[in-house]
């Protein structure tokens, strides 16, 4: 049964009691980080067993705008969480693992010296959770850190407290050691005061607004962040690519979460002589997907982005939408730019546009045409695909599909530009809840470092670079 302190720690805080539960956080962590990470794996796999057995009702408890269906909130927010906790299982062991440097590599100059590189705990991990997926991200990023040995705290969007006191609940259930976990209250002043009062490292996903305004206050103390930030990806869509599979695939992107997905079409490339026919089959596709629950604010930001390239040469092509009215249905922009502020911005909604261009190459140049640079997908032939995926300046890229395949617990996730940096997710992430630390032990008493300089040190050195790095030129003395 946990004591008065744990379940202090499954009640939202107000912000007077932020400091003092970081405190506890961290006198919990400083025994969790040297427990065998065997241990805290088998934590994780109790709770996987226990989020499964109680998925749907867990999924009652996520909060969206969308109003999403029960199945579309097991499918991208439970299936996740509990894949990454399977991963971890099976991997964090060994990611986390000392790694010993032999002697393979070792300059000569430092014979007899042994050396591994460990990976320490970062301490206390403070986690800014978003409205769009408010279980699943900040779930995995939670479970990452304390398998690497973490304490975490957790600020929950609007209305996104009560999924995370249940995961917290169910943490605590699978046994880990109380105090470990402290969610916060879900206003902005919470994350405020933790940063005031002092954590290791802050992991955020959110907009780029956001970012900038939690990066200045973490500059000051010199404390790390992961960015997960928005984005605006780009559908490059190829010659000899199924149309009707790149429509079917957008309209489940618009569909998903009403829009509200950081990595949503939102600049199809498609070339030009292709350009028509895609039209038609996207109006077509799109015309299937029931309107959705949008913020008022998003509405009209998006109304307001989608009136501006009209009048810049877009062509509405879905009928005109209101924003006072609280259900959208999609929207397609076609004749599009890449220069508009709508092809530049982020926007949580169902909106998308077609943009038309002559070849791979100038469809490369659209995709780099903005600041954001966190997801792609790319349309066509398999090696064709492949190749400019390659080429592609973004964190994530899928080949004839587009979302779902990040979701594989093994990759990594994060962006580039106003998309953010770091990783979480996969190896990286969770490698990301650590800081290196390297060790390097002396054996026997060959030190000649610690002798006065002499005369000739100079030549030696000289003949030993010429020797050991010049090649055969070094070796025959020019």
């Amino acid at each position: 049964m946990p004591d008065d302190e744990s379940r202090s720690a499954l009640a939202v805080s107000p912000v007077a009691e932020v400091a003092r539960r970081l405190a506890v956080a961290r006198g919990a962590q400083a025994t969790w980080a040297v427990e065998p990470v065997k241990a805290r794996l088998r934590v994780v796999r109790r709770l996987r067993r226990l989020i499964a057995r109680e998925a749907e009702d867990l999924a009652a408890l996520v909060h969206t705008y969308a109003g999403r269906a029960p199945a579309e909130t097991l499918a991208a927010e439970i299936l996740p969480l509990v894949a990454a906790c399977r991963f971890l299982e099976g991997e964090a062991e060994a990611l986390l693992a000392p790694r010993r440097l032999g002697a393979e590599g070792r300059p000569r100059w430092l014979a007899g010296v042994t050396a591994e590189v460990r990976r320490d705990a970062l301490g206390v991990v403070l986690v800014i959770a978003p409205g769009n997926y408010p279980l699943m991200l900040p779930g995995i990023q939670m479970i990452q850190a304390l398998a690497a040995g973490n304490a975490v705290a957790v600020k929950p969007p609007p209305q996104g407290s009560v999924a995370l006191l249940r995961l917290a609940a169910l943490l605590d259930k699978a046994g880990l050691p109380d105090g470990l976990v402290q969610v916060l209250g879900e206003g902005v002043a919470e994350a405020e005061a933790a940063i005031a009062a002092g954590v290791d490292k802050v992991v955020l996903t959110g907009s780029v607004e956001t970012g900038r305004a939690v990066l200045r206050r973490l500059a000051e103390a010199v404390v790390p962040a992961t960015m997960e930030l928005s984005g605006s990806d780009a559908v490059i869509v190829l010659p000899g690519a199924d149309l009707d599979l790149v429509a079917r695939s957008v309209a489940y992107g618009l569909r998903l979460n009403a829009g509200a997905t950081c990595i949503a079409p939102r600049r199809i490339v498609v070339p030009r002589d292709q350009a028509a026919e895609l039209e038609a089959r996207l109006l077509a596709r799109l015309a299937e997907v029931p309107p959705a629950a949008v913020p008022l604010r998003v509405r009209r930001q998006a109304a307001t982005l989608v009136r501006a390239a009209v009048e810049q040469g877009a062509r509405l092509a879905t009928p005109p939408f209101d924003p006072a009215e609280g259900a959208m249905a999609p929207v397609l922009v076609a004749d599009a730019h890449p220069s508009m502020e709508l092809l530049q911005s982020d926007v949580f909604a169902p909106v998308t546009t077609l943009v038309a261009v002559a070849d791979a190459e100038a469809a490369l140049r659209v995709a780099h045409e903005g600041p954001y640079g966190l997801g792609a997908s790319v349309f066509g032939p398999r090696k064709a695909a492949e190749a400019v995926a390659a080429r592609l300046r973004v964190g994530s890229v899928t080949v004839n599909d587009l979302i779902v395949p990040t979701a594989d617990p093994r990759l990594p996730f994060g962006g580039r530009g106003w998309s953010g940096f770091g990783a979480t997710r996969g190896p990286e992430g969770l490698l990301e809840m650590t800081r290196p630390k390297a060790i390097s032990v002396r054996r026997g008493r060959f030190r000649p470092h610690l002798r006065p300089p002499r005369d000739g040190d100079a030549r030696l050195f000289a003949l030993y670079l010429r020797l050991a790095h010049g090649g055969w030129r070094g070796l025959l003395g020019r």
